[in-house]
């Protein structure tokens, strides 16, 4: 696979030689190939949101280098197009909204793309059924006065729209009801099943999207203090400690069973995996499945 985003010993400072001076992002060393999804992790403050600018071009590196899609976002004059090619959802999207309709909104970006009215029309729609609305009944309602959650899923569905190569999702599944994060969790999946598609999502919440992601990125105080497989960050129990990140349940299993002496696969990737492995236990097999 052909690497897609390369981060080297990047640095960013907001407000640099102000009193206000304030270095958000330090020596930070992160690559990914295309197809992949990135799980980006950290606190407040830990310097998530400002990568998440960084790799739309946004803001660019006062240190080091970030290249996404081929582009250096140093040149001024290529970064300028990264927003074709790297779609970012914000944790509150809704409010970007501006448009009067429905379809006007999820059109802007297409259309800025010098699409055709009638390819432009298909990806609008397509992106819409994507996020479960149902585009025929609902293209010229006004957004305002639609719900928040309805709100949040037409702002996604501008993005979709753009067909990006990287998309980047900042707390996607926040203040999403279970419908709105299963449709979340559906987007992220068919991307990944296309391999082509590369997905960045940046959560306080490891146990959302740990049986999604290829790998981990954990951003403390703009350092980075872990970056590498799955599996590699299952191994670090200081690590899953001293950030407290909540495993999913089938993990949880997997670490008790563990501590009473019950030794289970350490390959276990999701939940149909953990499932396949109890009853592999349960019924006293031995070896790997």
């Amino acid at each position: 696979m052909s690497k897609i985003i390369d981060i080297k010993d990047l640095s960013y400072v907001y407000l640099p030689g102000s009193p206000y001076e304030q270095q958000a992002l330090k020596n930070i060393n992160i690559s990914l190939n295309q197809g992949e999804l990135l799980g980006l992790f950290g606190g407040n403050g830990s310097g998530k949101s400002t990568l998440a600018k960084l790799l739309n071009g946004l803001i660019y590196p006062t240190g080091g280098q970030v290249t996404v899609c081929g582009i250096d976002t140093n040149i001024k004059e290529l970064r300028h197009d990264l927003w074709k090619k790297v779609g970012l959802v914000f944790q509150y999207p809704e409010q970007q909204i501006f448009e009067s309709n429905v379809y006007d909104e999820v059109a802007y970006g297409p259309r800025n793309l010098g699409l055709s009215e009638s390819e432009v029309k298909t990806r609008v729609f397509e992106a819409l059924d994507r996020v479960g609305i149902f585009p025929d009944s609902m293209v010229n309602l006004s957004p305002v006065k639609l719900s928040g959650g309805v709100r949040r899923r037409i702002a996604i569905a501008g993005i979709l729209a753009l067909e990006p190569e990287v998309l980047v999702l900042d707390e996607p599944m926040a203040g999403l009801d279970p419908l709105g994060q299963n449709l979340m969790l559906e987007i992220i999946k068919a991307r990944q099943e296309k391999k082509t598609q590369t997905t960045i999502i940046i959560s306080h919440n490891l146990k959302d999207i740990l049986a999604l992601a290829d790998k981990i990125a954990i951003l403390e105080r703009g350092a980075l203090v872990f970056h590498g497989e799955v599996q590699e960050l299952l191994s670090k129990i200081d690590i899953l400690s001293q950030f407290r990140l909540e495993l999913p349940d089938y993990l949880q299993v997997a670490y008790a069973l563990n501590a009473r002496g019950i030794k289970p696969n350490n390959d276990i990737k999701n939940i149909n995996e953990a499932g396949l492995e109890l009853i592999r236990i349960i019924s006293g097999g031995k070896g790997k499945l």
